[in-house]
Formats: C-alpha cells, structure tokens, sequence
C-alpha cells in the first residue's frame, strides 16, 4: 500500500459565467468541483494504473467532505485527519464569453497542536503497513516547518522509503533526513548540480521537472527524459495560473511523481522509470486523470539519454 501525504488540501470550485460583471451581479450555475493538492493528484494517478494507494493528511468541515467524496467517485481511499476548520477553496471564474479565467484562493486553515497529535498517530498506522510514503506539497497553517522531515524520519524507522516533493523549508529540512527520492516542486536556476549535492549529501536520488524535460541524479548515475510536450498553463483548471512557480502543471508535476514511484519499488531501469514518468506528466489532467491512449503514444516518443552536464 502506497500512502500519499498531503497537509493542506484543497477543493477547486470551476464557475462559467456568459460575461463577467465585475461591479454588479453575476448568476451562475452550480459549481462543478474537485479535489486538489498534489497528494491527491499522485494518488488518483497510482490508482489508474492498478497501485493499492491510501490519501491521508489533513482535511476539515464540509469542504473536507467534498474532497473524501470526489475522491471517493475517483476510486481513491481516503484517510485524511478531520480537522475542525474548513479546507482551503480555490475558486475558478471563467468567463465564457470573453475565454478568460479568474482564481480566487482562500488562505490554508489553521492546524491546532491537538489536531498536529491526533494526525501523528493516524499517520503511524498507516506507515506501519505501507509500502512507500509520499510527502507532498505545501502546509497548512500552524505545522511546523520540519514536519516532513519528522514524518520522513519515522517512515525510514519502520523501514518505508520516502518520497518528498515540496519547495521552501518544507524541503530544506525534508532533505536532511534523506529520503529514498526527492522531487522539488520548485526548479532551482542550477538545479542539476544541486541535485548533485542532495545525492551526495545522502539523499536516495532527485528528479527535476525543468522546461521541456526530466533530470534525474542517483549515485552514480545521470540521465535525462525529454521529447514529449508538458502543459505549462499553470495549476488552474482552465487557463494561465499567476501564482504558478514552475513552467509545469500541477497535474504534470504530480503526475510525475506517481510515475516514478512504481519503478522505484519495483527496481526498473532509469531510463524505464524516466520514460513512464513523463509520458504520464504529458497525458495528465490538472487533477491527476490520465488519457490512456495518449499515455501510450507519448511513450514512444520519449528520448531518455546520460546526462553529466547542467
């Protein structure tokens, strides 16, 4: 069973409306809505190709509810910690007439140190019988910024790899506790020689999403994954994403760390892992949905080679 971690999850409410009024009133129809954060994107992903997967982390009020039962729609467990405020809502107005799209984000909700308890203890038991774990995204309010590298601790104590995709602290300390493969959610400008670093400093292996490809650095061993063309529309449903930090998707980047995990435990080559990974970044919607028959075309045209230079 493979467990996906995601800390603040999110439910992406899509309106269309024939012609904005920004300073009167607008009807709308009902919203559709989907369950997001990157967690959620990789276990949707795993589940599509057959993985016994379980989402856990942290979701509250009814917008927790939402995010179980689309999930549940998706073929998804789920195993989240309720919390007592609300999940974050990521509101997409797009304006038909026009073909634009606005996003409207609500902050992350507050974690109390009572909700932080009760969450170690359910993230315990599923580590327990887990095997790999997956740590993602950003944090919810009131987490401490070391939390991934204390879940990453306690999964390597029971003997469960770890994979890490995150950016800022979350990262930096994640890092420190060497997890089995790290993903960075954000490319640094010289990515390939920190990449380099991490894997000498302990770190398992780091695969880099970077403009037109995959970078991966393990001991011993470099290689690059390019030839398929990756969305960069940003993470949003419909369009261009401002708050975007990288040039892929959001599906894409969790796509891709869904794709490298199978290969991971199952000891595929570099290239078989690297050729999976982005052929399913490329064949990805923004919550994790895959077209299966573009997964199998990108396949073919995927150039995996050695790569010492970057």
């Amino acid at each position: 069973m493979i467990v996906t971690v995601t800390l603040n999850t999110a439910l992406d409410l899509c309106y269309e409306v024939e012609g904005v009024t920004w300073d009167g009133t607008n009807q709308v129809g009902p919203p559709s809505y989907r369950a997001a954060g990157r967690g959620v994107i990789v276990a949707r992903v795993l589940h599509t190709f057959g993985h016994e997967v379980v989402a856990g982390g942290l979701a509250g009020g009814g917008t927790g509810e939402l995010i179980k039962a689309d999930l549940a729609r998706s073929g998804v467990p789920t195993q989240f910690t309720r919390t007592g405020r609300d999940s974050r809502r990521v509101i997409w107005m797009t304006d038909t007439r026009r073909g634009t799209t606005a996003c409207f984000r609500e902050p992350a909700p507050f974690i109390t140190t009572e909700e932080l308890g009760r969450f170690a203890a359910d993230y315990r038991r599923l580590a327990k019988d887990a095997t790999a774990v997956v740590l993602c995204g950003s944090l919810a309010a009131g987490l401490p910024p070391e939390i991934f590298g204390s879940l990453a601790t306690y999964a390597a104590d029971v003997g469960v790899p770890v994979v890490l995709h995150a950016a800022g602290s979350a990262l930096r300390l994640g890092v420190a506790r060497r997890p089995a493969l790290v993903v960075p959610d954000v490319m640094p400008a010289d990515h390939a020689a920190h990449a380099r670093e991490l894997v000498a400093s302990g770190v398992g292996a780091v695969v880099t999403p970077y403009p037109g490809g995959i970078h991966a650095v393990a001991p011993g061993e470099e290689w690059r994954a390019r030839g398929v063309a990756i969305d960069d529309a940003g993470s949003g449903p419909a369009g261009p994403d401002p708050a975007a930090e990288t040039a892929w998707s959001g599906g894409a980047r969790g796509a891709v760390v869904a794709g490298l995990i199978p290969g991971a435990l199952l000891g595929w080559s570099w290239p078989d892992r690297l050729r999976h990974a982005l052929a399913l970044a490329a064949a990805a919607d923004p919550y994790g949905g895959i077209d299966l028959t573009a997964y199998e075309r990108f396949m073919a045209d995927v150039v995996v080679e050695r790569g010492t230079r970057g």
